[in-house]
């Protein structure tokens, strides 16, 4: 493929990617241009404790992750059994869960006063706590399981979506060799998706403040906190957001060389779908089984809650208030995701067919800001809009460009996904297919319009509805900067929930699960399309 040098396309995804990186940059001139006397106390005091808890915590939610979402999108995709159809899209709902949430709930009802515990001693006649042993939920393996359920559907959505895209033929070949066509054919080439996923999932479990502030685990995004607000120090918390910023560097880097050369292209004609298999009534059950766990736990059971909370605090509910912030936060998870998949499908494909090495890695670095905590990203947006509007004034109101600034953070902080799942889908586009194109006398846009988007449709569609989630329940970016008199359910949640009121938070917290059940749905049915275009070719 011809090297590129500046053109066009590569100018306007460098000028792009630079301006979501001024942010990350802002906080790295904080970290190493303010006060770098903290460096040697942070590192002889609790930066290897954070360091530490961090890693074991994604360790734990990236294995259980992965044996909830690859067993559940190898099941679905290959066999048949009682309510496959149904826990095709089943399996995404605990997508639209957020993490603290599900903390919230599970605490409240697994905790000592909590409902199970006192059913528990009344059922067995135990007085107190030292009568039976019970698992702690406020601990590192609580935060390990609660977390899990809600990002399994990461490495589900990407993996069953690779699935179904490997073609009958390789599974042919396996079974001629009397291989297993799981571990030899299935398994190897989803790696691509399962490693999108997976990256997904940790980057989200490094920066997810909720769940560990309440649970009480110091990890490196609880230290930024404690040290910004205990310490008065921006600049110590910035310095531990850049360990931060290492830590996903790092997951990109290993999920980019990892499937950098996983390409496959089906070749011949016919039929192009595994078609499933028919098991015994014992296995029929193991697989019921293997699906309905992760979504019984992830969304059925923090449902159940929040629906409890809503009934006994019906009358303390305000419901107006309520719809109000809905369709606020609808329409700015909309807005934010349209925005993320634009700049995500812009750069992806121009640093895929336009750019030399240096735009690549510009590009790369630009889906870096999943690293940074909300909070501190935040200021960091806030340190480069304010100097940038010292040089154009853009003379917009307090609320526009209070709009425009959230909207700007969200690209910044959720580009990440959206890129991964657009890399993802151009690793089914034959390397020739833009060539043809333009030896054809066609354009380099009007060939991504024509040839390109439609190939990577349902990529495009995993990374939006993914973005949307994502944005609907932000909590940070969205507390730090809207303007005045902006409420999301997120915030809204919080701010009750945060002050144990949870009855009447619960019904925006079932609101935003509700919310992300449509996009779910939408999505599985696209699959769904793909499928049967599969099996009819």
């Amino acid at each position: 493929m011809i090297l590129y040098n500046w053109n066009s396309s590569s100018t306007l995804a460098t000028v792009l990617a630079l301006a979501i990186i001024s942010p990350i940059i802002a906080v790295f001139f904080s970290a190493f241009l303010g006060d770098t006397t903290l460096w040697p106390h942070l590192f002889s005091t609790v930066l290897p404790r954070y360091v530490y808890n961090t890693l074991v915590l994604m360790l734990g939610v990236g294995i259980l992750s992965s044996v909830f979402g690859i067993s559940s999108a190898w099941v679905v995709t290959r066999y048949n059994f009682f309510g496959k159809k149904i826990f095709e899209w089943a399996l995404l709902l605990p997508a639209a869960v957020p993490a603290y949430i599900i903390a919230y709930t599970y605490t409240d009802f697994l905790e000592y006063a909590g409902s199970f515990q006192k059913t528990l001693r009344e059922i067995f006649n135990w007085d107190s706590s030292s009568d039976y042993w019970f698992p702690e939920i406020r601990s590192m393996s609580g935060a390990i399981l609660v977390m899990s359920c809600v990002l399994y559907p990461y490495v589900y959505m990407m993996t069953r979506a690779s699935f179904l895209t490997v073609p009958i033929s390789f599974y042919q070949t396996s079974l001629i060799y009397g291989r297993n066509s799981f571990f030899s054919v299935a398994l190897p080439l989803a790696r691509p998706g399962i490693f999108a996923g997976l990256a997904l999932v940790l980057m989200e479990t490094i920066s997810d403040f909720g769940t560990v502030e309440y649970f009480a685990l110091e990890t490196l995004t609880l230290g930024v906190f404690n040290v910004w607000l205990g310490m008065n120090s921006l600049s110590g918390a910035s310095q531990i957001s850049s360990v931060l910023f290492i830590f996903v560097v790092i997951l990109l880097t290993i999920e980019y060389l990892a499937r950098r050369r996983q390409r496959f292209h089906e070749l011949s004609s016919g039929q192009n779908m595994l078609i499933s298999e028919n098991l015994s009534n014992s296995k029929k059950l193991i697989c019921f089984l293997v699906c309905l766990v992760p979504i019984f736990l992830g969304f059925i059971v923090p449902v159940i809650i929040l629906l409890d909370f809503v009934i006994s605090g019906f009358s303390i509910i305000n419901f107006s208030e309520i719809f109000k912030t809905a369709l606020t936060s609808i329409t700015v998870a909309i807005a934010g995701a349209f925005f993320v998949m634009l700049s995500s499908v812009l750069l992806i494909l121009i640093s895929n067919y336009k750019s030399n090495n240096f735009h690549k890695i510009i590009i790369f670095l630009a889906s870096c800001g999943y690293a940074l905590p909300g909070t501190i990203l935040a200021v960091g947006i806030v340190i480069f809009v304010g100097w940038l509007n010292s040089l154009i004034n853009f003379h917009l109101s307090y609320v526009a460009g209070g709009f425009i600034v959230l909207i700007f953070a969200y690209v910044t902080r959720f580009l990440a996904v959206g890129n991964a799942a657009i890399r993802s889908g151009i690793l089914k586009v034959h390397p020739n297919a833009m060539d043809a194109s333009s030896s054809m006398g066609i354009g380099f846009y009007k060939s991504i319009r024509k040839i390109i988007l439609p190939l990577i449709y349902s990529n495009v569609l995993v990374g939006g509805i993914l973005v949307f989630v994502d944005i609907l329940k932000e909590l940070p970016i969205t507390l730090l900067l809207r303007p005045f008199n902006f409420e999301t359910l997120s915030t809204y949640v919080y701010q009750y929930a945060s002050d144990e009121l949870l009855q009447e938070s619960s019904f925006a917290a079932l609101i935003i699960i509700l919310v992300g059940l449509g996009p779910v749905i939408f999505l599985n049915s696209k699959l769904q399309r793909v499928s049967k275009k599969k099996k009819s070719s």
